[in-house]
Order: C-alpha cells, then structure tokens, then sequence
C-alpha cells in the first residue's frame, strides 16, 4: 500500500472514531491511534515484541542495582495526585521487603484531590487496586485496567446511598485523561511490558492524594468518615514502601 494511500486511509479511520478526541490529545497521539486503527488488532504478545527490548535497556540497570530480577516477581506503583509522581516498587518475592525503582511524571490527571465518587466526576480514585486487564490497543498507545470500583469503594458507595460509580480508570499513555492516570507514551511501554511480563496479577496500584509517608503531608479537607478510613489505610498502606531517593541520586 502506498503511503498516500495509508495516509488516506488513516484520516478516514480517525474521522470515524465515535468517541470524540480531547483537545489534550497531539497530532502524533492521534495518528497513532489512526494507524493502529488501520493496522487491525494487537496481542500483549504483539507489544511485547515491539517494546520489550527498548524497556529492558531503560530498566534493566535499575532494577538490578535495586538488586531485582528482570522482571521482578512482584511490582507496585504508587501514585500521588497532589505532586503528579507515580513511583515504581519491585520484590522478588512476597515475604521481600519493595525495593524502589524509579519515579515517573504523571502527565495528566483530571479532577481534584479526594476520591473518585461517581460516574463524570472526573475524579482519579484513590485507594488500593488491582491490574485486572491489559490493553495493546488501547486509543491512549497502551494501558493497564485497574478494578476500579474496588470492594471498599462499592461498601462506602453503598453507605452512602450512591449508584452508578463509573469505571474505566486506567494507568495510559498520551498526556489526556479523564479520571485516568496519562503517563506519555514511552513510561506507558514500560508500566504495561514490565506488568506483562510479572503477570497483572502480581501488579498492585497504590493512588493516594499524596505521600502519607511524610509527616508533614497535608490530608485534603475532607470530613467524611469513610474519606478518613480510607486515608488512614492508605496511610499504612504505604508504610511498607521505602522513600524514593532524592532526585538525582
């Protein structure tokens, strides 16, 4: 095929996408999209053979001066909202202490601090999730699915009398987002091929407003009972997570 007429081709897939694309969305964003359109059909297996070898060089290094394997057997990222951080954690096994990896910008995240309360809040939700899915076609390059609404989430929905909670929420690339966490496209390869390789279901997600850690982390003004249970777990949560080092180091 030549490549007017690809090009061709790809306005046409893009001017039929239903979804609208977000004004926060580049040019190159949503030729991808365009073109992975045009293309057909990825398999995680597919990404993994794209992107696999550039990831390894880019964290090989750290993970074994963290002294971990590649992958880990085990990973967890921490995201805090308020400085848009979201940091990597690896062990090589469960009764291993996390080992810090390394800190990535979070290039977009909608909404304010506080929970995610329902659909078209446009709120990141805070608490603890799991990666349920993996998605190599995804219109934001890649991205992992959280389980979001979680149990605790469905049980404080439910004292609350609230229904319809939304859903959706991803960890993508690109830079828009909607209640997701956009990280640009080259931390989104390295987020989805090191979950692929670990297994999601050793990949733990950890969004809190910000880093309970630190004593003098100020807590949003939420009153809610529920907010302060939730914040108070996300507290210890963390615990376990060794700071990362200052930057630089």
């Amino acid at each position: 095929m030549s490549p007017i007429r690809k090009a061709v081709l790809a306005v046409a897939v893009i001017a039929s996408i239903a979804i609208p694309l977000s004004a926060s969305e580049t040019a190159r964003d949503i030729a991808d999209y365009g073109l992975m359109r045009l293309r057909g059909q990825y398999t995680v297996q597919d990404r993994l053979t794209e992107y696999a070898a550039d990831v390894e060089s880019r964290l090989r290094g750290k993970l074994s001066g963290a002294g971990l394997s590649y992958p880990p057997a085990e990973l967890a990222y921490v995201a805090f909202k308020d400085i848009r951080r979201l940091q990597v954690y690896g062990r090589n096994d469960s009764r291993e202490s996390w080992r810090f990896v390394r800190e990535y910008r979070v290039q977009g995240a909608s909404g304010t601090l506080g929970p995610k309360i329902g659909d078209g809040d446009r709120q990141v939700p805070e608490g603890v999730y799991r990666v349920e899915a993996l998605n190599p076609n995804s219109r934001f390059h890649l991205s992992l699915r959280l389980n979001y609404p979680n149990d605790f989430d469905r049980a404080a929905a439910e004292l609350d009398g609230r229904s319809n909670l939304g859903g959706d929420i991803m960890i993508h690339g690109a830079r828009a987002s909607i209640g997701c966490l956009a990280m640009g496209n080259e931390a989104a390869e390295d987020l989805f091929v090191l979950a692929a390789l670990a297994g999601p279901e050793h990949v733990r997600v950890v969004i809190s407003p910000t880093d309970f850690r630190d004593p003098t982390s100020r807590v949003p003004n939420i009153l809610s009972v529920r907010v302060r249970e939730l914040y108070l777990s996300l507290r210890v949560e963390l615990l376990q997570f060794p700071n990362a080092p200052p930057a630089g180091r």
